[in-house]
């Protein structure tokens, strides 16, 4: 560098201080040693369920935390909804403080991880350890960021395990649906309040599939971004977790709960389920809290569906509803084995 340039910019330095940085580097997976080192201050094995909003997270989570050795709480949201766990870390700024060569804590590598880690870790055995119970995860819809949620989970999480709960997608359907109707959603569109009128005024052929309760724009949205996420999140879950993934089917979860449930609890590492969990299970899932609060918010639009039942969709459905579902989103029913074929 020419001696004038190396001048000016010693200049600038002096003046202006050091140039920032605008982006940050990636921000680097948790190494093996360091999961070992966070397990010694925080040793209770972790797990997360994801799941398409409206595909049974909520269910799951009140009946996980049913065994004496589990806890289980709503919606961190730490790898799956913005701003995100890594947030707090993923600044230049963030970086540069992180990384700083007289920073001797850091001992010459990117502690964000070890800060995500530990931030989350507290949060969960804060109240694991309250409840006095070994076993403690989060349950967080991912319905927007799919396979990243995943990967980044990954990279603080390598040890937890995944639970991935699956659910027909044209129920997922019916389920956003009402809940857009219900709590009448800033996002409804002029089309969809009139709908909503006429379902007010007469429900009956909506009841019956003779009126569509969708817009084709909805359709393709909500089934387009089932299939996404389910396919990605199916797809990496399988690849990075391995034996620490497991998908569950809320339709098989209702049909049996104890079955569905002892799967789930002895893939967590629990010491065991005992028999008597059965009619505690059966007691739990008699109560819905979600219909109780929906009717309470619309109960005039909420009492015309009944909520968390599998096969609504059959009698909502019209012709063309089902015509674009299959269009977006038929192979993923196969793959699931919701159906046979595209013949329904």
């Amino acid at each position: 560098m020419p001696f004038f340039s190396r001048f000016k910019l010693a200049a600038k330095i002096l003046f202006l201080g050091e140039p920032r940085k605008v982006n940050r580097n990636p921000i680097p997976a948790i190494t093996a040693e360091e999961v070992a080192e966070a397990r010694m201050f925080f040793p209770r094995d972790k797990f997360f369920i994801f799941g398409h909003a409206r595909s049974g997270t909520t269910l799951l989570t009140r009946l996980a935390r049913l065994h004496p050795e589990v806890h289980c709480n709503y919606q961190a949201h730490f790898f799956t909804r913005q701003p995100l766990l890594k947030s707090l870390v993923n600044t230049s700024e963030a970086e540069e403080w992180l990384t700083r060569k007289s920073n001797r804590w850091n001992q010459g590598r990117d502690l964000s991880p070890l800060v995500m880690r530990a931030v989350a870790d507290f949060i969960m055995e804060r109240e694991a350890a309250r409840e006095g119970k070994m076993i403690v995860g989060d349950k967080s819809p991912s319905s927007t960021i799919h396979g990243q949620a995943v990967r980044d989970l990954y990279s603080v999480y390598p040890d937890a395990k995944l639970v991935n709960i699956v659910r027909d997608g044209r129920d997922v359907l019916i389920s956003e649906r009402f809940r857009n109707f219900v709590e009448e959603s800033k996002f409804l569109t002029s089309e969809d309040k009139r709908i909503i009128a006429a379902l007010k005024n007469d429900s009956a052929p909506f009841a019956k599939g003779a009126h569509s309760i969708f817009t084709e724009a909805f359709i393709r949205r909500v089934a387009g971004g089932w299939v996404k996420n389910l396919a990605e999140t199916d797809d990496e879950g399988r690849r990075l977790f391995g034996e620490n993934y497991l998908d569950l089917r809320y339709e098989d979860l209702l049909i049996q709960p104890f079955k569905e449930m002892s799967k789930f609890w002895k893939f967590l590492g629990v010491k065991e389920v005992d028999p008597s969990f059965e009619k505690i299970l059966h007691d739990e899932m008699s109560s819905n809290p979600d219909e109780e609060w929906q009717s309470k918010r619309n109960e005039g639009i909420a009492s015309f569906l009944p909520k968390g039942q599998a096969g609504n969709w059959a009698r909502l459905f019209t012709e063309k509803d089902k015509t674009l579902f299959k269009d977006v989103a038929g192979e993923l029913l196969i793959k699931w084995k919701y159906e046979k074929d595209l013949g329904w």
